[in-house]
């Protein structure tokens, strides 16, 4: 006899490519502000850019909606 089984869950892929999940259940994202106008940009700032920040609480709930099985 076939056992009903949950149909899978599909990730969102523009959010597999935008967020991260770490280990400890952190969601991270990337700046943005990276990819024209680069020359009027003070390295100091382009170097801030460069980090992951972590995404503000409000947001956390809907990135872990579009990625269901935590994407690393």
């Amino acid at each position: 006899m076939k056992k009903n089984k949950k149909m899978k869950l599909k990730t969102h892929r523009g959010a597999a490519k935008r967020f991260k999940i770490t280990s400890t259940g952190k969601v991270l994202r990337w700046h943005s502000g990276k990819r024209h106008l680069l020359g009027t940009k003070k390295p100091r700032r382009m170097r801030k850019l460069l980090n992951k920040v972590a995404v503000n609480q409000a947001d956390v709930k809907n990135v872990r909606l579009a990625l269901p099985y935590g994407i690393k």
